[in-house]
């Protein structure tokens, strides 16, 4: 019988082609073989991660060191700003959250920490889990120089006084007229408080209470951020809030 000469050449290529789907279909079954150390090392899309931990993109450090706010002054800055069921509170500079906390437990409203620390978010989410408020709850890790609190009726604050009149102009723009505002310790500037109070707290020591109310049409120097007068704080008040 007269064999072509493309019959070899056929024949070769058949047996490439056989012993390459051999290697290949070897090379799948082992990719999907059972290798334990590879599935006990490697992390899966399904792993539960801690909101307050994985933040993206990472945030500035933190402007202030934290000091709590005494409980007796929380239950005192909520009652001067008379919170009832109907608010909506906001504290900026949160820490552990213990004045949303505290709202939502005596009041049943409503109520946002935002804080820049991721740290400050796990434990303040742990202590509203404890005190059972997380249906009222919530807590943000924001830099509160870049976050939205319009909703609010009552914001509270415990930072620095160049803090407070840097936050000003964004309080008077973003606030409705009648939201009230109450500070810890140290007040905002060239914006004169509507009622000042001394707190005693454990130990001894005072703590410093300031209230305001938005008003309708502020004037346009509260709209800056410029310092003018700089707070006074007695050695009192320093004692108890350093």
């Amino acid at each position: 019988m007269m064999i072509s000469p493309q019959q070899p050449l056929l024949r070769s290529l058949s047996s490439r082609i056989a012993f390459q789907t051999i290697i290949s279909l070897s090379f799948i079954s082992v990719g999907c073989s059972p290798n334990p150390s590879a599935t006990t090392s490697q992390p899966t899309t399904d792993s539960p991660v801690d909101p307050a931990v994985a933040q993206a993109p990472a945030l500035r450090s933190p402007d202030v060191v934290y000091v709590p706010t005494p409980q007796a002054v929380v239950d005192r800055m909520l009652a001067i700003a008379n919170v009832n069921s109907k608010d909506v509170l906001y504290d900026l500079g949160s820490g552990d959250g213990r004045i949303p906390i505290t709202a939502a437990q005596k009041f049943g409203i409503r109520a946002t920490g935002i804080d820049i620390n991721p740290q400050r978010i796990k434990e303040a989410n742990a202590n509203a889990q404890t005190a059972g408020v997380t249906d009222r709850v919530r807590f943000l890790n924001q830099d509160l120089f870049q976050s939205k609190f319009s909703d609010a009726t009552v914001v509270t604050l415990y930072l620095l006084p160049e803090l407070n009149v840097k936050l000003r102009p964004q309080l008077l723009s973003q606030l409705k007229p009648g939201t009230r505002i109450v500070s810890h310790a140290f007040d905002m500037g060239d914006w004169k408080p509507d009622r000042t109070e001394q707190v005693q707290v454990d130990g001894g020591g005072t703590s410093t209470i300031h209230f305001w109310t938005v008003p309708a049409n502020p004037p346009a120097n509260l709209r800056s951020d410029r310092i003018g007068q700089r707070s006074v704080v007695s050695p009192q008040a320093s004692k108890s809030t350093l």
